[in-house]
């Protein structure tokens, strides 16, 4: 080979090494990675969440249709779910996309969404950051394994049953905070919870997966799509959350073309119609009924909390828990056998207190609810829980003004109480104002709180 050849060559093969090293505007080419979870069979559960099966399948299929390799897991323990994670961590790549997707339930604590394991154990405040996972602490390690792009895809603004249990009612999720060139949607709005049941896929994942199929938009683009999609759908009952710092371009179906006046958008696709303003709807939902004693007996909480009793006769924390379990089950004469032992062990306890006024409250023992607030109010003035079970109990009595004042202080100290803001809004009508804003907000955050106060026997029509 000449001398001319060989430095032709050489020319050749640098300019294609200096090709090869420059930096892609795109996410086209990277390594495309995803972790989708499914949690249904959470033992605390009313119900097993049929459709999270279904969907986790088809987010799949369909994300391996886009070029991700999937790693779909099913119905993870904390300690498999942990073990499933440094798995995803660990095959994260420089200038990867890295995705993570999970259908369950999750649940907000000190400004943070956890997601949730299904033999999550939380009772109090605390079990949730030791039980759960952190949306935020994930994504941070997304980002410190060299992701590029970091997407978070969340499905899991359901009423869960571990709300219930210290009375936050449906907090729903909190804002991720993301690191740069990072997507997240959750299903519904911060705060907010989406109606839930046995269905066999859900509204969400079906706008998902419609608008991921569709060609020449970005990745951020199919997500507000969906979001806007689920919007439409539910006539603005269910307004998904999204963030985006997205910087790369990146397509879940391919290459993208952006439209003429470099706006991202998608001009043949109508905006959805907004609803016109109704009327107040006076709404008598039916109860759920009160569960059998076969019911409670195949309960695994409740059998779990029994044998732990029966082993130990002063497990007073088994036997407050059990009571909570039996309250939230609408259980009430049980619930109050086992609050009487807690609070006959320790009369100053506010919490088992609280609990009893709000079962007695529920079970139509007016007086003695009232008499149990009081007492609670008395042990911890700022007990925000107590001051919305005795804005059930006036409620009930009648007497409007007290309800709206104690459900008022209420919402001063935690703001996100769909209960609190349920209660003041029929107290307010019942009292001659309107209280329409209390209520749809009420309602936006837990579909099912009209439910719920029918079953204590106040309903949006009562006299």
């Amino acid at each position: 080979m000449s001398h001319f050849m060989r430095a032709a060559m050489i020319l050749l093969l640098t300019g294609l090494l200096v090709l090869g090293a420059a930096p892609a505007s795109h996410a086209a080419d990277a390594a495309k990675l995803a972790l989708v979870i499914g949690n249904a069979r959470y033992p605390d559960n009313e119900f097993v969440l049929n459709e999270v099966a279904n969907d986790i399948q088809d987010v799949t299929e369909e994300l391996k249709r886009d070029g991700f390799v999937v790693d779909r897991q099913n119905n993870l323990t904390a300690d498999a779910m942990r073990q499933v994670l440094d798995r995803f961590y660990a095959r994260i790549e420089r200038g990867a996309v890295a995705l993570i997707f999970f259908d369950g339930f999750a649940i907000q604590s000190n400004r943070q969404t956890y997601l949730l394991p299904v033999d999550a154990q939380i009772w109090t405040e605390p079990d949730v950051a030791r039980d759960g996972f952190s949306l935020d602490s994930i994504l941070a390690e997304m980002n410190t394994r060299g992701a590029a792009i970091k997407i978070a895809l969340i499905d899991a603004s359901r009423r869960n049953p571990f709300e219930r249990r210290f009375r936050r009612y449906s907090a729903g999720l909190a804002p991720a905070i993301a690191p740069s060139n990072s997507l997240v949607l959750y299903s519904a709005a911060l705060g907010a919870v989406a109606a839930s049941g046995k269905t066999e896929h859900g509204l969400f994942v079906a706008e998902l997966l419609r608008e991921m199929r569709a060609p020449n938009i970005s990745a951020e683009q199919a997500l507000t799509n969906t979001k806007n999609g689920v919007v439409a759908a539910t006539r603005r009952e269910q307004v998904p959350w999204l963030s985006s710092s997205l910087t790369t371009e990146f397509s879940f179906a391919g290459s993208v073309t952006r439209p003429p006046d470099n706006k991202i958008g998608d001009p043949t696709r109508p905006e959805p119609q907004k609803p016109e303003p109704q009327k107040p709807v006076c709404e008598v939902p039916q109860a759920e009924p009160a569960p059998s004693a076969d019911d409670l007996a195949r309960d695994p909480v409740i059998a779990d909390l029994s044998r732990k009793i029966v082993a130990n006769a002063n497990d007073v924390a088994s036997r407050y828990k059990r009571g909570q379990v039996y309250a939230i089950k609408r259980a009430y004469a049980p619930a109050m056998q086992d609050f009487d032992l807690v609070i006959r062990r320790n009369p100053g306890d506010g919490e088992a207190l609280n609990n009893r006024c709000w079962t007695r409250a529920a079970s139509g023992d007016l007086q003695g609810a009232l008499a149990d607030c009081n007492l609670a109010l008395q042990v911890d003035p700022g007990l925000s829980d107590a001051l919305d079970s005795r804005g059930l109990v006036n409620l009930k009595l009648g007497r409007t003004t007290e309800a709206i004042k104690d459900y008022t202080d209420a919402i001063q100290r935690n703001p996100r109480s769909s209960s609190s803001l349920f209660g003041r809004g029929i107290a307010t009508r019942k009292n001659g104002g309107d209280g329409a804003t209390d209520i749809a907000q009420a309602k936006s955050m837990n579909p099912n709180i009209a439910k719920e106060f029918a079953g204590y026997g106040v309903t949006e029509c009562s006299p």
